[in-house]
């Protein structure tokens, strides 16, 4: 299963991997980009093998021929380690890849569906390899995978049909026992992600009471920064710690413009902690009915909203109670028994098709 450290990937692959280890299932953890810091390390080898690559994730590159030995050095690891199955967090990591393995590519985002949400345009023609390197990714795949409805939507939208395309809602590990609340705002997420609107959330802070605070690095890697003026700036916690300010924090904010899932907005379901959320297609499929929704480009209407909520008890409880029923949807049980479901029928399908071919 390929993963990489910067991202919401490793919590999935985290996740994933204690659901399917439960069912029998060893895995080998190969990662891309940037490393892994000691603490992810150690998380990694308590649910399977750590192998790491010195290559680049694809949407770190700045051409196709720097992901171009990624697929080979995949395979070679999988001869190496006798798997039976590749599991592919990036679709590009499929594109060419030599193996008579089965393969499992999984969109978690991409850059061609991030400009369409985020920018309202195009991938620019720069970086027109990366829509191509997907396309053959998803091509080359036996399965594909997407974590909602709206994300595989979002997928057609900008690369046509995908034949084997189904929806596999994401998990969380995050237990639902209540913690005694703070009346705080509370949001989480790579904020020098443009896509993770932070910027919105901080002008929103400048207009209302409620302190508000940001979990989560402002600083990317490849140099991108989000300054915060009127919001509390944490930086980058630690899994346990962040999960932490959740169970305290009785609302908790996600601004984004574009999200294929949103676990933050799970995590805190799961902690008790009132959901206001960007009114997207990924918020209303998943928590339309738990949540309370504003315009992400509103920071007034951020603003008013979260207010409404902090001076309204009876209505935070009740979506606290909406959203903690919602989230039972989103089991960990239900995430794996799907993906090895898939897994499972693929090998079965190459069992079968070496068996034909060797009669």
């Amino acid at each position: 299963m390929t993963l990489d450290a910067v991202g919401g990937v490793w919590r999935y692959a985290m996740d994933l991997a204690a659901g399917l280890r439960g069912r029998g299932v060893e895995i080998v953890f190969t990662g891309l980009g940037p490393a892994p810091s000691a603490t992810q390390t150690g998380e990694a080898k308590a649910l399977g093998q750590l192998v790491w690559l010195d290559a680049p994730l694809d949407w770190m590159a700045t051409n196709r021929a720097e992901i171009s030995v990624a697929p080979a050095e995949i395979s070679q690891i999988a001869r190496d380690y006798g798997v039976d199955l590749l599991h592919l967090n990036l679709p590009s990591q499929a594109a060419g890849i030599d193996t008579p393995l089965p393969v499992v590519v999984v969109s978690h985002s991409c850059v061609v569906t991030w400009f369409a949400a985020v920018r309202g345009t195009p991938v620019p023609p720069e970086w027109s390899w990366q829509r191509d390197a997907n396309c053959e990714g998803f091509d080359r795949a036996d399965a594909v995978l997407s974590p909602s409805r709206s994300h595989a939507d979002a997928l057609r939208a900008a690369y046509g049909l995908i034949p084997r395309l189904r929806v596999i809602h994401n998990a969380s590990r995050v237990g639902s026992d209540q913690r005694p609340k703070n009346i705080f705002v509370f949001a989480a997420g790579r904020w020098w992600d443009e896509g993770k609107n932070g910027a919105v959330l901080d002008r929103a802070a400048a207009a209302m009471p409620l302190p508000v605070i940001m979990a989560g690095s402002c600083l990317g890697p490849n140099g991108q920064r989000l300054k915060l003026n009127d919001a509390h700036e944490r930086g980058p916690l630690p899994y346990p710690k962040t999960i932490a300010m959740m169970q305290r924090a009785k609302i908790l904010v996600s601004p984004s413009v574009y999200e294929p899932f949103g676990l933050t907005a799970l995590e805190a379901a799961r902690c008790g902690a009132a959901l206001v959320l960007s009114d997207i297609p990924t918020h209303r499929e998943l928590w339309d009915g738990c949540a309370l929704f504003f315009d992400p480009h509103d920071p007034q209407s951020l603003a008013a909203t979260c207010m409404r909520l902090g001076e309204d008890e009876q209505l935070r409880n009740e979506l606290v109670v909406r959203s903690l029923e919602r989230s039972r949807a989103f089991r960990l049980e239900r995430q794996a028994a799907s993906v090895l479901e898939t897994y499972t029928q693929l090998m079965n399908d190459t069992f079968t098709l070496a068996a034909a071919e060797g009669s």
